[in-house]
């Protein structure tokens, strides 16, 4: 029997995580199956627990019998997601034991309310740790100017930190460098090192959607040259990442840490499901395949990849081009910071967004259950 393409993909070194979970794909056993194809992981948010609660019956019981004990509609939601997260992390539990702890990662992220207050994330996020108890969890924490310390905070103490919503260069090199110095300041205390996972997870598709839709205005104004920049930033800025993580990930510290047991970062394309359908429908995955990465693929783009994708290692290739690209998108007066800086800003505004209809969901279903009863 031929191999999978997502085995295919673990064969280069990197690890496809599936973007999806609900009640029904872990009681289903379609979870296990996505396992046993080659799925190595599982992330979540709160827009994709929106979708598995109002979509579904299976979470009846549960909201009904927190809606009863007189929980609020937010502890009825945690009550669910970690029920969901842990049984997540048992049937991945497999893959974390035979790859050493490498893999097998399932993550839960905090509040996004909690996006610009420190204090409350490391809070939110030690309760997370300490509530689903499972060595295969992973806490996604915003990369923003209040979650970056708090990623500190908790790497330190130990907590798996899946840093989400990066968008720009800069905040990719100060994510790692916090990584490596929680590690060091683990090592310097006498804690163990190589207990300590993480990613930091990369955002691809929605650059390009922000690039191409400022060199579409202004080839639509007129200007010429520009039709062949279009549909390579969101590659070329995952790609410079990914060289930032070669520099980060050596030198002597970083060897002194490894001999510890210490294992990278690494680095996890996220939004690789393709929004404009004039491209691949795997062009953010068979673009970024390189060791020691992870890619998460939403389900459209996992059963695409699955069906054509071919696996081989492409991203050390497209180094040249990618640099060459991001000089040529500043040469034409593009600002891809603004760009990211405006990236961070939406996502971290949609994540809260879909957290609050997520809740407004789960009181409504808490209350037709409850005059149903």
């Amino acid at each position: 029997m031929a191999k999978s393409a997502l085995w295919s993909l673990r064969d280069l070194g990197q690890s496809p995580w599936y973007d999806q979970i609900s009640r029904e794909m872990i009681e289903s056993g379609e979870l296990q199956a996505l396992r046993d194809r080659g799925i190595a992981g599982v992330t979540s948010n709160p827009s994709i627990f929106q979708a598995a609660v109002s979509g579904s019956s299976a979470y009846d019981d549960v909201v009904l019998e927190g809606a009863k004990a007189g929980l609020d509609t937010e502890a009825v939601y945690e009550k669910l997601a970690i029920c969901d997260i842990q049984e997540a992390c048992d049937v991945l539990r497999p893959v974390y034991d035979e790859t050493d702890g490498a893999d097998g990662f399932v993550s839960l992220e905090v509040s996004p309310h909690l996006a610009d207050d420190t204090e409350g994330t490391v809070a939110n996020a030690r309760r997370f740790w300490g509530v689903v108890n499972r060595p295969n969890l992973m806490i996604k924490v915003p990369a923003t100017a209040s979650g970056v310390p708090a990623i500190k905070t908790l790497l330190t103490e130990g907590v798996n930190v899946n840093v989400t919503l990066l968008f720009a260069l800069d905040a990719y090199r100060e994510v790692a460098e916090t990584y490596v110095a929680a590690l060091a300041d683990r090592k310097a205390a006498g804690a163990d090192v190589g207990s300590v996972a993480s990613v930091a997870s990369f955002f691809v598709s929605r650059v390009d959607t922000a690039a191409d839709g400022r060199l579409q205005a202004r080839i639509d104004a007129g200007e010429s040259g520009l039709e062949s920049m279009l549909g390579k930033t969101a590659v070329a800025n995952a790609i410079a990442a990914y060289g930032a993580y070669l520099d980060i990930f050596a030198g002597r510290q970083w060897e002194e840490l490894k001999a510890a047991g210490a294992r990278v970062q690494r680095c996890l394309w996220a939004s690789t499901g393709t929004k404009n359908a004039a491209y691949s429908d795997v062009l953010y995955v068979e673009e970024l395949i390189a060791p020691d990465t992870v890619n998460t693929l939403p389900p459209a783009t996992a059963a695409a990849w699955e069906d054509h994708g071919e696996a081989r290692l492409t991203l050390e290739d497209g180094m040249a081009g990618a640099k060459a690209h991001l000089q040529e998108l500043a040469a034409a007066g593009v600002s891809l910071e603004e760009i990211t800086d405006e990236l961070l800003a939406a996502g971290v505004q949609a994540f809260a967004d879909a957290y609050d209809i997520l809740l407004e969901d789960v009181a409504g279903k808490a209350a037709a259950l409850l005059e149903g009863a």
